[in-house]
């Protein structure tokens, strides 16, 4: 373990609002989060392991079956530009439901939204299996992405109330993570489905859109019954726990109780710092986008064409998963999430240069280069989203910042929709510098934005709390 600052002293005992000395069991603190673990964490994960599933699939359905002209693009008679539009569109409904999701979230506590959130996102799923026509392909599209806005920050942000600042960026990894394992598993479904192509007079796109939203709408009916609200809420925790849960959290994390006021809100918008985050938060997104809608069309362009480029796709993501865990675990463990942020999002900078130089028939050596850059550009996502959130210290600037940190994200993600044209196949340099270029200058503001909040804790009273770095 690494040592504690005066942060983490401040965890173990302090004043509550009767002025009356808490201290906290250490052992019982463990044996709380242990517990905590498994009633949150594993239910989170397959949440946006679904979510990714039903989000990321269209770029598998682009490719599915291309070999025999029954791939979405040819079945609707879309043209590249007209799929991009799509991608697109689902990327402006993000940015605009993110922010007034989280207080949905906050209003009709977090069981009930992401209920609701998940079995609307399953069924637009299905409806995609419908789509005959660029406009319904487009106004589908626009819905799915409406109602998963509020997922990921409303996952970030309902974290905060159950774990202390050093405990999330390996939780939020974990969670994180299972984007990754939707791209492993997004294509060996999309190799086993392909196989279904023609049955009951069904493209194999289709039956992948119906079959991937069909899990989404059973399972948001099991988030409603055991999903957890707050510490405070909770019924499988007793009364010590409930108030070991709340109590250890004090001063450091959002309070489900806790009231959001105009004035906590104007404070945050006004915050210059969170707008760095926002910013390095932007650079994330390029690549984060671009490899999760076009892995399966980058694939191809490595030499493996048909139901291979589906099954192709796994490796990259299934290295990101122990990549990104491992990351976050270590910065979680030595509280470095700025370093980790900044030399991930170098390290994918690199690798992105690299793929770009690379001549386009140099098909092992590009992939390779593709499983380091996709590893280290997911990586680098938790650290950050967790120095954030540890740097927001009440209730209404979590509401707030989280989702709009996640909001800005979508400007870079729109970015990342256009950046690999078809016309540059099988090399894609375009893509591949423009991500790299991002991936850099994230990786320099993140190292700024750490220098400027060390220099803020050398000028901090003896009682204040530090910035986290």
């Amino acid at each position: 373990m690494a040592p504690h600052t005066d942060v983490e002293k401040s965890s173990i005992e302090y004043k509550d609002e009767e002025s009356e000395l808490y201290v906290v069991d250490p052992a019982a603190e463990e044996r709380l989060v242990r517990r905590l673990d498994r009633r949150v964490v594993p239910l989170a994960m397959l949440i946006y392991l679904l979510c990714s599933l039903d989000r990321s699939n269209i770029g598998n359905a682009k490719v599915l079956n291309d070999t025999t002209g029954n791939d979405l693009l040819q079945s609707i008679s879309l043209s590249t530009q007209d799929y991009t539009t799509a991608l697109m569109v689902f990327l402006v409904a993000y940015f605009i439901f993110e922010t007034p999701s989280n207080y949905m979230l906050k209003a009709f506590r977090p069981s009930r939204w992401i209920a609701l959130l998940m079995f609307s996102w399953g069924a637009m799923t299905m409806c995609l299996g419908a789509a005959t026509n660029f406009g319904s392909l487009t106004a589908v599209r626009f819905l799915l992405g409406m109602f998963e806005a509020g997922l990921f920050p409303g996952l970030v942000y309902f974290l905060t109330f159950w774990y202390k600042p050093n405990e999330r960026a390996i939780r939020v990894a974990l969670i994180l993570a299972c984007a990754t394992l939707a791209g492993a598993f997004g294509g060996a479904i999309a190799y086993g489905v392909g196989k279904m192509n023609g049955t009951g007079g069904l493209e194999g796109w289709r039956w992948l859109f119906i079959l991937e939203g069909i899990p989404s709408c059973l399972l948001s009916l099991l988030v409603l019954a055991l999903f957890p609200d707050y510490p405070e809420t909770v019924r499988w925790l007793n009364a010590e726990e409930r108030e070991l849960a709340t109590r250890r959290l004090q001063g450091l994390a959002s309070v489900g109780h806790s009231k959001i006021s105009w004035e906590e809100a104007k404070k945050t918008l006004k915050e210059w710092r969170l707008y760095v985050h926002y910013i390095i938060y932007i650079c994330i997104s390029v690549p984060f986008s671009s490899i999760s809608l076009f892995t399966p069309t980058i694939v191809s362009g490595l030499g493996y064409t048909g139901l291979d480029a589906q099954l192709f796709t796994v490796p990259p993501y299934a290295v990101a998963f122990v990549v990104t865990v491992t990351i976050s675990w270590l910065s979680d463990k030595y509280e470095k999430r700025s370093i980790a942020t900044s030399v991930c999002l170098l390290i994918a900078g690199i690798a992105f240069i690299v793929e770009g130089v690379l001549a386009p028939t140099a098909f092992k050596a590009r992939y390779g280069i593709l499983c380091v850059a996709v590893s280290f550009a997911f990586a680098s996502i938790p650290p950050l989203l967790s120095w954030l959130t540890a740097n927001l210290q009440t209730t209404g600037a979590a509401t707030l910042g989280v989702p709009m940190n996640v909001s800005m994200g979508a400007i870079g993600q729109i970015i990342g929709v256009y950046i690999y044209k078809a016309s540059e196949a099988p090399g894609y340099p375009t893509g591949h510098f423009t991500n790299a270029a991002f991936a850099l200058l994230g990786s320099f503001l993140a190292l700024v934005l750490r220098t400027v909040y060390v220099r803020w804790n050398r000028k901090l009273g003896p009682n204040e709390r530090e910035w986290r770095v």
